[in-house]
């Protein structure tokens, strides 16, 4: 039998210690430090006016002087979510549509740990808002949260249809105008390269006609010659 010397392996348990609560404070002053650090990051979108309306509708108060505040239709609460989930709509597609272009960035090192920090804040914060949206659907009316990003979706598309016919239309205008103008140019142009052929054809046909007359005179002055030899 052998006896353990305990007062021996005091010393490795209390570096080993000391080097794991080093390492643990090191690791959550890091965390905060980069929380702090997140937090005080540009957010990634504007703000969500959409959701501050629905919630200002939802948590309408009195105003003074009156006991209680009148209460908001369920149809216009119901509008105000559906608007709502269409901005969402539109942020997952630029969230979606970003990703990919983010990372490579990063990966490459174009870009700073910041921004892809930002990206990753907005991607967590509209996970929580779309959750949100389907409570408040439910909320609203039974079921409702499982139509109503289909619903917003659709909205969405036509929205986007819209605004690029009215931006075709806005645009035909000054294309119209534009065409006008590269056509009366042409034209312009034509008719002058029409003129000048015009008139280099008739110096052509006057400079012949001169030639003519000068062959005809030629020919009567001869003839005119031979006779008088004739006669003699």
């Amino acid at each position: 039998m052998f006896s353990v010397d305990w007062w021996g392996l005091v010393l490795p348990f209390c570096y080993i210690t000391v080097l794991l609560g080093s390492l643990i404070t090191s690791s959550s002053m890091y965390r905060k430090r980069k929380a702090a650090k997140s937090a005080n990051l540009a957010p990634w979108f504007p703000p969500h006016l959409q959701r501050n309306i629905y919630l200002s509708l939802l948590h309408l108060e009195p105003e003074e002087g009156k006991e209680k505040a009148p209460a908001v239709p369920d149809s216009v609460l119901r509008a105000a979510l559906l608007r709502r989930a269409q901005e969402d709509i539109f942020r997952i597609i630029q969230i979606r549509s970003a990703k990919q272009a983010c990372s490579t960035l990063l990966q490459r090192g174009s870009v700073g740990d910041d921004l892809w920090q930002r990206f990753l804040r907005a991607e967590k914060e509209m996970e929580d808002e779309l959750r949100d949206v389907v409570m408040e659907a439910n909320a609203l009316s039974p079921n409702w949260g499982q139509h109503i990003f289909q619903s917003a979706n659709e909205i969405a598309a036509r929205h986007i249809f819209q605004t690029r016919l009215d931006e075709i239309q806005a645009q035909t205008e000054p294309e119209k105008e534009w065409w006008e103008k590269r056509r009366a140019s042409i034209q312009s142009e034509f008719m002058k390269e029409l003129d000048a052929s015009t008139s280099g054809a008739g110096k052509a046909s006057k400079s012949a006609s001169d030639e003519d007359t000068v062959m005809v005179e030629s020919a009567n002055s001869a003839g005119g010659k031979s006779k008088k030899k004739a006669k003699k």
